[in-house]
C-alpha cells in the first residue's frame, strides 16, 4: 500500500505524482541511512537521492523522523493487507496469531537490510523513532487494535478483563520478534520464522490456561506485569 499521509496526518487526496515522490523520498531515507547512518543522512541529500528538491522534500516531511515514521506505517499497512485473509477466515487463536505472525515476518523481509541501520537509531529510549515513543504512538496504537481484532474474532473463551490486556501483550510479543529478526543473519531469516512457529503453538496454549477458572491470580500477575511495563504519563506542564 502506498502512504497517504503529508507530515505525519491523513491527507487522503495525494496525486499520484505526490505519492510516487513520497515513495521515492522514503526509499531514498531508507538507503542513506543503511550506507551512512541515521544521524549523519541529511534531508539535502535524501532530496537529492529522491531526485526532488530540498524544499519539496521539506513540504512532504518536515524532518529525517518524519519519513521514517512514513516507513513505519508503510510496513503496517503492507501487514494489515498481509493478514487480512486469516483473520477472515481462521476462528482459532492459535492459527489467527500465526498467521498474523507470518504475515509480519513476509511483509517486512524486502527491508531487512535497512533494519539494523534504523535498530541503531530506534533503540535510543529519547530517540521519537523509538516504537515506544510518542511520535510512534499512532502507528503502535493500529498495530495493537490488529491484535485486539486478532483476539476479538477467536473463537477461544478469554476473559473480560484479560481480553482487554491481551492484545498489548502479544504486541510486545511481536516486538520481540522483531528485534530477533533484526539480528537474524540465516537466509531470508528462516530462524526468526523457526522461531514463531515454535512459539505460537506455546503462547496460545498459556492463553488457553490462563482463561481456565481458577486461575485468576495468574491473570492478575500478568496484568500487573504489563501495567509496570508502560510508560509513566508525562506530567502537565506548569
Amino acid at each position: 500500500m502506498s502512504i497517504d499521509t503529508q507530515r505525519g496526518d491523513p491527507a487522503p487526496r495525494l496525486t499520484e505524482k505526490a505519492r510516487k515522490t513520497r515513495s521515492r523520498l522514503v526509499v531514498a531515507a531508507l538507503q542513506l541511512t543503511q550506507e551512512v547512518g541515521y544521524e549523519r543522512a541529511t534531508m539535502r541529500e535524501i532530496a537529492k537521492r529522491a531526485g526532488t528538491s530540498l524544499g519539496n522534500a521539506y513540504y512532504y516531511f518536515p524532518s529525517k523522523g518524519h519519513l521514517v515514521q512514513s516507513f513505519y506505517r508503510r510496513t503496517h499497512e503492507e501487514h494489515v493487507v498481509g493478514c487480512a485473509a486469516v483473520l477472515a477466515t481462521d476462528r482459532t487463536f492459535r492459527g489467527r496469531l500465526l498467521g498474523v505472525m507470518r504475515a509480519k515476518l513476509a511483509t517486512i523481509r524486502p527491508y531487512h537490510g535497512f533494519s539494523m541501520a534504523l535498530f541503531r537509531a530506534a533503540a535510543d529510549t529519547d530517540s521519537p523513532l523509538n516504537p515506544f515513543s510518542d511520535a510512534s504512538g499512532p502507528t503502535r496504537r493500529e498495530a495493537i487494535a490488529l491484535f485486539a481484532e486478532l483476539v476479538a474474532g477467536s473463537r477461544e473463551r478469554i476473559p473480560v478483563e484479560f481480553a482487554e490486556e491481551l492484545p498489548e501483550l502479544l504486541w510486545l510479543y511481536h516486538m520481540g520478534v522483531l528485534l530477533f529478526w533484526i539480528h537474524d543473519k540465516s537466509p531470508q531469516q528462516q530462524r526468526s520464522l523457526a522461531l514463531v512457529e515454535q512459539t505460537v503453538p506455546l503462547i496460545a496454549s498459556l492463553v488457553a490456561a490462563a482463561s481456565l477458572p481458577g486461575l485468576g491470580a495468574i491473570r492478575k500477575q500478568i496484568q500487573a506485569l504489563l501495567h509496570s511495563l508502560r510508560p509513566e504519563p508525562k506530567a502537565a506542564p506548569g
